[in-house]
């Protein structure tokens, strides 16, 4: 597995193809644009574009939703819909590329060969699994290649990926479910441990609006901290557990058999399980 920071300005495409503005899809296009890529080198193609990507696109010149006869074969094809309609889209983009196009799909549980089928006569297929905080320029996205693909082809795709966080590569796309279920829904499990903190906070006697400030912040700031620190989690957890205080009376009931770690490995299983269903 290699892993890659943000990607250099020098690899991107120098045309590119972008099908969902969604969530995804959208920050995805500004973190693009915001390390280099020109406006004039990208289209996008959403049936129903939000107001913030109308904006985005009539402010740095991308091509919004131009009639199909004018899009010449990108270099890059970004595919950022929803998995349950690449049947249905697939055939719809299948004519606006060639072998000089290489797709980059973020979608969850799709192939490699559900991508080359809906979408056949690229010229390489990248399956990657970003998550949400890309739209902070934070995420972190699990990829993987189609055999032989070129060296160069890689390093845009990188390129592309990187403009959003870190990139995790692997070699055997059967790891990308299980990136999907810890990196792609990851900041779920994150969300949902800030809710429930400040939930166990009220609980505890502390009001509603302190108890949530207190519980976000903490999740935040820990974030920060292990993101900064060249310690590993178990490492910094370690350091803030006094023996016989208040953080070990805690961790003795997370760490305990039916605490935290089956519940989270429980959870992770599930949601790759899901991901292989997606497939088909």
């Amino acid at each position: 597995m290699t892993v890659a920071m943000i990607g250099e300005a020098q690899n991107l495409p120098a045309s590119l193809l972008l099908v969902g503005g969604g969530k995804m899809g959208g920050a995805m296009l500004e973190g693009w644009l915001k390390v280099g890529l020109p406006g004039s080198a990208a289209t996008v193609i959403d049936p129903h574009p939000g107001p913030d990507l109308q904006q985005l696109c009539a402010a740095r010149g991308v091509a919004l939703n131009p009639a199909s006869d004018t899009i010449a074969p990108p270099e890059a094809l970004v595919l950022a819909i929803k998995p349950q309609v690449l049947g249905e889209v697939g055939p719809q983009i299948a004519p606006l590329v060639d072998s000089r196009t290489t797709l980059i799909s973020v979608l969850a549980g799709k192939t490699i060969a559900n991508l080359d089928a809906a979408i056949p006569g690229c010229g390489g297929i990248v399956r990657s699994i970003p998550n949400l905080p890309a739209a902070i320029a934070q995420g972190a996205t699990g990829a993987c290649t189609s055999p032989g693909l070129a060296e160069e082809r890689r390093a845009m795709a990188d390129a592309l990926l990187g403009a959003i966080g870190v990139v995790a590569w692997v070699e055997d796309e059967g790891l990308i479910d299980a990136c999907t279920a810890v990196s792609g829904s990851g900041p779920a499990y994150v969300f949902l441990l800030a809710e429930e903190l400040a939930r166990a906070g009220i609980d505890a006697g502390l009001p509603e609006e302190l108890a949530q400030k207190l519980a976000r912040a903490t999740v935040a700031g820990a974030g920060a901290m292990l993101a900064q620190s060249p310690l590993p989690s178990g490492t910094l957890r370690e350091n803030v557990t006094s023996k016989g205080g208040t953080t070990a009376a805690a961790l003795d009931v997370l760490m305990a058999e039916n605490g935290f770690r089956p519940l989270l490995r429980d959870a992770v299983a599930a949601a790759k399980r899901r991901a292989g269903a997606l497939s088909g």
